[in-house]
């Protein structure tokens, strides 16, 4: 048998759950793995991403 798709359409309370905490300045900060440490003007910055939207930012050690 073949495998069964999921016609609905998903709602709009779905498609943007967890994001008005990030509108409202709210992020769930994480470190990035990927990118842990860069050296940046010749200093050391930890790389961290909001996995809720994607928007990252910078902090020099």
């Amino acid at each position: 048998m073949a495998d069964i798709l999921p016609f609905k359409r998903p709602t709009p309370a779905e498609r943007h759950k967890g994001k008005s905490l990030c509108r409202h300045g709210h992020h769930k900060w994480v470190v990035c793995k990927e990118k842990q440490f860069d050296v940046r003007q010749g200093r050391l910055v930890s790389v961290y991403r909001c996995p809720r939207c994607g928007a990252e930012k910078v902090i020099a050690k």
